[in-house]
C-alpha cells in the first residue's frame, strides 16, 4: 500500500479545510491556526453582504455574532446550503423566542470536504478516504437593556477523517469546543445606528495528531457599524437601506485586518424582497472580491440565494450559489 500517499492525503486534506496539522521536524509557528472551515461564511445573508454580519440581526446570527438573535421576532427552523472551494455545507437551525426573555437556538453545520480514492503501487483501489467537519452550536441571546443586546454561544468543533475498505489506518478524529460572545447596540435614539462586537472561537487547541502538533483556533475578534441609509433620509416602513461596515482581526496575533463592507435594500414590511451586495477587502480568510445576493419573504417563508464573485485561488473559479430557506411558526 502506498503509506506516504495516505499520509501525503491525510495532511492536504487537513490543510484544505484549515487544520493545518504540522510534520514533527516542524517548529510551531503563532500564524498556524486548525479548523478553518469555522470562519467560512454560512447563509446566503453573510454571503451576499461580504459576511459583514456583527452588527446584523436574524437567524443566520446564530453562526455570526450571537447577539444578533435578540431581535429575531419569531420561532423559526431554518436551512442552509452552500458550495464552497473545499467543499459542501449544508446547516440546520431551530430558534425559540420569547417576548421579553429572549431567543434559543439549536444548530449544526456538516463541511464535506469530498471522498478520494485509496490505491496501491499499482493503481488498484483499496479504499475511500472521507473527510468531514461538523460543528454543533447552541446560542442564547436576550436583550439587557432598552438599547443593548447581548448573546452566546457554545460550540463543538470536530474534525474525522475515515477510510472505508483495505487502509493502513482506520483515520483519526479530533474533537475540541469554543465559544462565541457578542453584544449589538443602538447607541441614538430614534438613529436608525447600530454597534456591534464580538469574540470568536475561542477555545482549546484542535489536537489532530499529538499534543505538540495541535493547533489554536482561529480566535477572531469583530467590530462593525451599520447605518440605515434610507430610513435617515425617507420615514417609511416599506423601504430600509442598510450599510454596514466590519474590520476583523487575529486575538492571538493581531495586526492583521481584514474589512467587509455590505449592504441591504429592503423593499416592503411584512412580505418583501431584499437586495443585497458587499465586498470582502484584504481577507485572511476568504478571496477578496464582490458578493450578491436576492432574498424574498412570503407570510411565514424567507428564501435567500447569494453568489459569490471572487475568484478561489484554490479552483480559479468563483463559488456556486448559495441558499438559505426558513419558516416562522408565529
Amino acid at each position: 500500500m502506498r503509506i506516504g500517499r495516505w499520509t501525503t492525503l491525510a495532511l492536504a486534506a487537513l490543510l484544505t479545510v484549515g487544520s493545518t496539522a504540522r510534520l514533527a521536524a516542524q517548529e510551531p509557528s503563532s500564524s498556524t491556526e486548525g479548523a478553518l472551515f469555522l470562519l467560512l461564511p454560512v447563509g446566503a445573508k453573510s454571503v451576499s453582504m461580504g459576511r459583514a454580519m456583527t452588527a446584523m440581526s436574524g437567524p443566520e446570527s446564530s453562526f455570526w455574532n450571537p447577539a444578533g438573535l435578540a431581535a429575531v421576532d419569531r420561532s423559526s427552523f431554518v436551512v442552509f446550503r452552500g458550495d464552497h472551494a473545499v467543499g459542501t455545507a449544508t446547516a440546520i437551525s431551530a430558534l425559540a423566542t420569547r417576548p421579553g426573555l429572549g431567543t434559543v437556538a439549536a444548530s449544526y453545520l456538516l463541511l464535506d470536504v469530498g471522498d478520494q480514492d485509496l490505491t496501491d503501487v499499482e493503481g488498484n483501489v483499496l479504499g475511500t478516504v472521507s473527510v468531514r467537519n461538523h460543528l454543533a452550536v447552541a446560542s442564547v441571546a436576550t436583550k439587557l437593556f432598552d438599547r443593548l443586546e447581548a448573546g452566546l454561544s457554545l460550540k463543538l468543533v470536530r474534525f474525522k477523517l475515515s477510510c472505508r475498505g483495505i487502509c493502513p489506518d482506520a483515520g483519526t478524529t479530533a474533537t475540541t469546543y469554543a465559544f462565541d460572545a457578542g453584544i449589538q447596540t443602538t447607541p441614538i435614539d430614534g438613529m436608525p445606528l447600530r454597534f456591534g462586537a464580538m469574540v470568536a472561537h475561542l477555545g482549546p487547541r484542535l489536537q489532530v495528531l499529538n499534543a505538540e502538533q495541535a493547533d489554536p483556533l482561529p480566535a477572531r475578534v469583530r467590530v462593525a457599524v451599520a447605518y440605515d441609509v434610507v430610513q435617515s433620509l425617507v420615514r417609511s416602513d416599506q423601504v430600509r437601506g442598510w450599510l454596514t461596515v466590519e474590520l476583523q482581526d487575529r486575538l492571538r496575533d493581531p495586526g492583521s485586518l481584514s474589512y467587509y463592507i455590505g449592504s441591504e435594500i429592503q423593499a416592503g414590511a411584512g412580505d418583501a424582497l431584499f437586495l443585497r451586495a458587499g465586498y470582502v477587502i484584504g481577507d485572511l480568510d476568504q478571496e477578496a472580491g464582490g458578493r450578491v445576493g436576492l432574498g424574498l419573504r412570503y407570510e411565514r417563508f424567507d428564501l435567500a440565494i447569494a453568489k459569490s464573485l471572487a475568484v478561489s485561488t484554490l479552483t480559479g473559479e468563483t463559488e456556486p450559489v448559495h441558499v438559505t430557506f426558513s419558516i416562522a411558526f408565529r
